[in-house]
């Protein structure tokens, strides 16, 4: 029989500098959504909901570091294959200095306690959810935090266009291609602004392969970078997670009001539009998600998956 589980959180850091409006709103929500339209159970066997709500300290509910990261242990393993998965996140995200990174940077997602205890960087979540899934079982992931495209670092990267065109963004390809590029541009000719040109796109192709965070040690061409040799090979996992974010790593996400109510946008529409379209597929889901953000906000969903799947498939929850 195959069993759904859900792990929502909604951070929404009370009497802090840092205090957001609609994150618990967002549990709410989602928490209503999964169990009204898609089928989930409630009870605490199969659904743990985490908020930082008074009655929840000192539990394990209140989303801590610790506490989150034991939550995610408990969704991904101990499962049957079938098993449908979800994971939805709503609070703070963002970067912290990693000396590792050529951008100087990681991602991270901001745990109620992170002023004390530190964030938790994507590399840390990728090996939290997605190593130790079952590749048999599908999780479906909603983060509404900012720079959140690459939370848990999936190796592939969808983003729709003003249009409604869904081009994957896949951080090996696009760094092999800025390589290219630039030797492309250098070709024919050399002036000063081709020069500035090529070192910004072997830059960008810097950041992106750096950006992987899992490289081992290997020979390192004259330009600095090193292809396609991981420490971790992620882009082979092979694993079933889907992932929609609210923005790309460079942006912020919405905290808004909607119906006088506090709320993420993300969360929001991600919700509404699997309301009135239930049997979409995953590249419907994300050009719907993007007409709606654009008609207020800056922001640009992405989808992220942990393999090159047929984006044509009706989203499975």
């Amino acid at each position: 029989m195959v069993r759904k589980k859900a792990l929502i959180i909604g951070i929404n850091y009370f009497g802090t500098d840092n205090e957001l409006g609609g994150c618990i709103n967002d549990c709410d929500n989602v928490r209503n959504f999964l169990v009204n339209d898609r089928g989930f159970s409630g009870t605490s066997h199969d659904m743990v909901v985490m908020a930082d709500v008074p009655e929840n300290e000192g539990t394990p509910f209140y989303p801590t570091g610790a506490n989150i990261l034991a939550a995610i242990k408990w969704l991904v393993t101990w499962n049957q294959p079938g098993d449908i998965l979800w994971l939805s996140y709503s609070g703070h995200g963002s970067q912290v200095r990693d000396p590792d990174r050529s951008t100087g940077f990681s991602d991270t997602i901001c745990p109620v306690d992170f002023a004390e205890n530190g964030q938790i960087t994507s590399e840390i979540l990728h090996r939290s959810i997605v190593t130790p899934m079952n590749p048999q079982c599908r999780l479906t992931i909603l983060f509404d935090c900012c720079h959140s495209g690459s939370a848990a670092e999936l190796p592939y990267v969808y983003r729709p266009d003003a249009d409604g065109n869904v081009n994957m963004v896949d951080t090996i390809k696009k760094g092999l291609g800025l390589v290219h590029a630039a030797g492309d541009l250098l070709e024919g000719g050399f002036s000063i602004e081709k020069l500035d040109d090529a070192k910004m796109l072997l830059g960008g192709a810097t950041d992106f392969f750096n950006g992987l965070h899992h490289r081992r040690n290997q020979e390192v061409g004259e330009d600095g970078l090193a292809l396609e040799n991981f420490e971790e090979h992620w882009e082979t996992e092979g694993k079933d997670v889907w992932m929609f974010s609210g923005c790309a790593d460079d942006q912020t996400s919405a905290d808004t009001s909607i119906a006088g109510a506090a709320t993420g946008a993300m969360s929001w529409v991600f919700i509404a539009t699997m309301r009135e379209y239930p049997e979409q597929s995953y590249i419907n889901v994300l050009q719907n998600t993007r007409q709606e953000l654009a008609k207020k906000y800056s922001q640009i969903p992405q989808l992220s998956c942990g393999g090159e799947y047929d984006l044509d498939q009706n989203l499975l929850l």
